[in-house]
């Protein structure tokens, strides 16, 4: 198997930590990628639910990754959960800044200051 071809295939592992789901990205989200990112997001959506996904791993975002994510962000909205954004690094942060996208998300540096920025706001 080709190790290159292997780094730039596409995943997202779904976990659950401290009242969240975290979807974490890796590899190329493109037009031929998409599905399972759609998948991932439809099942893990649920009135109140808050939604991390996790960027740190992606290392290209092409237009339809970044329209699965603001649909995601609108249907989310209308259940009443959220869709946070994580590791917003590299080309993925550029595209995200040059459409703007990255001031219609919370975005937080990592998992663990997006879980902490929640505790904070209770204490």
């Amino acid at each position: 198997m080709d190790p290159e071809a292997d780094s730039e295939r596409f995943t997202v592992a779904v976990t659950h930590t401290d009242g969240a789901v975290v979807l974490a990205l890796a590899g190329e989200l493109d037009h031929d990628t998409a599905q399972p990112l759609r998948d991932a997001l439809d099942a893990a959506l649920a009135p109140g639910r808050r939604m991390l996904v996790d960027l740190t791993d992606l290392g290209f975002c092409d237009s339809t990754g970044l329209n699965v994510l603001l649909n995601t962000r609108l249907a989310a909205q209308q259940a009443g959960a959220v869709l946070e954004l994580v590791g917003l690094r590299g080309p993925v942060a550029r595209m995200f800044r040059i459409t703007g996208a990255d001031g219609v998300f919370p975005i937080h540096s990592d998992v663990v200051e997006a879980l902490r920025a929640v505790r904070d706001k209770g204490a």
